[in-house]
């Protein structure tokens, strides 16, 4: 009787420590679903030219980028501009500079031009009002990190319009939104759903 008593003590305590130990990885599926849908990444944007024809004449202030898990952002400040500012972005073979057509070089496997209908200078002084130089690389903006930006190029403000190359890694989705007073450009580190 005593050997089946023990045995049956040794059977439960064995049972409790399996149910104790099967209780995480039964929890690992539900964790890794949720991770999984953490780190998704948005589909469908393309990369056909997106463009919107409306303008402003409050000037661009300053343009910045940043890292997402997902993308690479550019956002173009325009204080005082409100939410419906004009741009047209599209992948380019070689960035050329409005009015003088000019080529810009700019590093990358892909070149999106990024055009903001909105001056880079006060349109009644004519004062510059970003400190970009025609050409060179967009001042304050440093890529190293990024997964998918490359480079970056002022093309310089004309007639009424500020016109920036974005040199990527390769031609890959991007979507443009308008917010209050910036425009913003965020290029997908892939094709596919995940980063």
């Amino acid at each position: 009787m005593v050997r089946i008593g023990t045995a049956c003590a040794t059977l439960a305590l064995v049972g409790a420590t399996v149910g104790v130990a099967a209780a995480p990885a039964g929890a690992a599926p539900g964790a890794a679903q949720a991770a999984a849908r953490a780190t998704a990444c948005p589909t469908g944007w393309g990369s056909l030219p997106k463009t919107d024809t409306s303008g402003t004449l409050a000037p661009v202030r300053d343009i910045r980028t940043g890292r997402h898990a997902c993308f690479d952002r550019m956002v173009i400040d325009l204080p005082g501009a409100g939410g419906d500012v004009g741009y047209s972005v599209r992948y380019v073979d070689r960035l050329h500079q409005d009015g003088s057509g000019r080529h810009i070089p700019v590093a990358g496997g892909a070149v999106l031009e990024v055009r903001v209908a909105a001056p880079a200078y006060d349109p009644e002084t004519g004062a510059a009002t970003y400190p970009g130089r025609v050409a060179r690389p967009l001042p304050g903006v440093d890529l190293t990190g990024y997964r998918t930006f490359r480079d970056t190029r002022f093309a310089g403000s004309f007639e009424g319009e500020t016109q920036i190359g974005l040199g990527v890694r390769a031609r890959l989705p991007f979507r443009v939104v308008q917010l209050d007073g910036r425009v913003i450009v965020d290029v997908a580190h892939s094709w596919t759903a995940t980063r």
